[in-house]
C-alpha cells in the first residue's frame, strides 16, 4: 500500500486527487483512506505527466467529504 495524494475538489460526482509523485497508479486500484477504510476505485488519470491527477469514484457517500482527505491505493 502507499500514499497516492491528497483529494483537492470534486467533479462530475468523482473525488479529483492530485498525486504524490509521478508514479501513477493503474485505472481500477482500489482505493484507501487514513482508516484503511476503502473509498473507491480509480476511473481516470489525466493533467501532466510529470504530477498527474486521478478521478476516484465513490463507493458510498457524497465525494465532497473526502476533500482534503490523504488517499492510499492498495
Amino acid at each position: 500500500m502507499r500514499r497516492i495524494g491528497t483529494v483537492s475538489r470534486t467533479a462530475q460526482g468523482l473525488a479529483i486527487v492530485r498525486l504524490d509523485d509521478d508514479d501513477t497508479p493503474d485505472i481500477g486500484t482500489m482505493v484507501l483512506d487514513e482508516s484503511l477504510s476503502t473509498v473507491g476505485r480509480i476511473v481516470d488519470v489525466f493533467g501532466p505527466v510529470d504530477r498527474p491527477y486521478v478521478a476516484v469514484t465513490a463507493d458510498s457517500g457524497s465525494p465532497a467529504r473526502l476533500v482534503g482527505s490523504k488517499l492510499y491505493a492498495r
